[in-house]
């Protein structure tokens, strides 16, 4: 038999092909991939129950009620904040607008010649005020199709018990080509439970921490601090950067600064020291790797993927992990401590 050579400009067109497929049917697959995260975030509660003895069944039905009522909460809360936000939105741009006249006025006395036209069309107060809020409508847009979500969900959960048993049957039947399901399984559930708690102890501490600011609407910027905690690398800026322009605006320098300080401490509190302590060994891919999924899957998926970027890439690096042929690139996905341990 003949060994078939695919030339590598047909290896590109095929990704091409699959990469525009997978935008085209984002429609379909963000409700799957929404209730699958969520699945695997459930099974760590519902693993947790089942423990003290109660049948499966009645635990998913706690965990499912009980995220049901956090979704109902969540969904409130953000709905009456975004909608007071959207009023005082233009308060907020005005506001903005005469602190960067004054500013140029100030700059133009001492011969600076800036022209007040261009910097406004430059800085666009309601683009940057509303731009993170945006980011948060993306994802409400997804929740939209929430009672699809929650059926698929619910089919996902109910069918987990019996996946270990389909699993070790097709290995009895086939050998084992599903050897690894179990290791993103309990990967992906790990970090999306400690990615969870600590972006739900950010959130909590931005809140209080604006509450006692003064920063109107901080439970909203509470909330997105929790959200954007899940976008790795740029997430906490992309919280962080409005919040401290309405401070400016509504308080002042002061205020901003004091909104700054404390963003400053809780993200390296809760990200630098906190999270990679309680995560152990990391998430076995490099900086580098991260930011790039980060774009890679934020351009094919918009904020969701952005949102699920490394447990996407975990679980491409865990499959190519188990096939000879492409441990290479596992390899280059990864951290330089396990090279290092590769080459001891």
């Amino acid at each position: 038999m003949k060994n078939t050579f695919v030339s590598p400009l047909v290896q590109l067109a095929a990704l091409i092909i699959i990469v525009a497929g997978l935008m085209a049917m984002q429609s379909i697959l963000l409700p799957i991939i929404m209730a699958l995260f969520i699945s695997i975030i459930c099974m760590q509660p519902i693993i947790w129950i089942t423990k003290k003895r109660i049948p499966y069944f009645l635990a998913v039905t706690i965990v499912l009620l009980s995220m049901a009522l956090l979704f109902l909460s969540f969904g409130g809360i953000i709905g009456n904040s975004l909608a007071k936000f959207t009023r005082d939105l233009p308060k907020y741009e005005s506001n903005l607008k005469e602190m960067t006249l004054s500013f140029i006025t100030y700059m133009n006395a001492r011969g600076a010649q800036i022209n007040p036209d261009q910097l406004l069309k430059m800085i666009d107060p309601g683009k940057i005020l509303s731009f993170t809020t945006g980011v948060v409508g993306e994802i409400g847009g997804i929740m939209s199709d929430s009672l699809i979500i929650l059926f698929i969900t619910i089919f996902m959960l109910l069918e987990g018990k019996s996946i270990a048993f389909k699993a070790r049957a097709i290995e009895i039947e086939h050998g084992n080509p599903l050897q690894y399901f179990e290791v993103i399984g309990s990967s992906i559930r790990r970090y999306l439970s400690i990615k969870t708690v600590v972006s739900l102890l950010t959130g909590v501490f931005i809140w209080i921490w604006l509450l006692v600011v003064g920063v109107d609407n901080a439970v909203l910027w509470g909330l997105i601090a929790f959200l954007l905690n899940y976008i790795p690398n740029i997430g906490s800026i992309i919280a962080a950067a409005p919040t401290m322009l309405l401070a400016l605006v509504q308080l002042g320098t002061g205020g901003m600064v004091w909104t700054g300080i404390g963003y400053l401490i809780v993200n390296i509190v809760m990200g630098s020291i906190v999270e990679p302590k309680v995560m152990g060994r990391g998430l076995g891919l490099s900086t580098l790797v991260v930011f790039l999924s980060l774009i890679v899957w934020g351009f094919l998926f918009g904020a969701v993927g952005m949102f699920l970027s490394v447990p996407f890439t975990m679980t491409i690096k865990i499959i190519l992990e188990k096939n000879e042929k492409t441990k290479w690139i596992a390899v280059l996905l990864g951290t330089e401590n396990e090279t290092k341990s590769i080459l001891q």
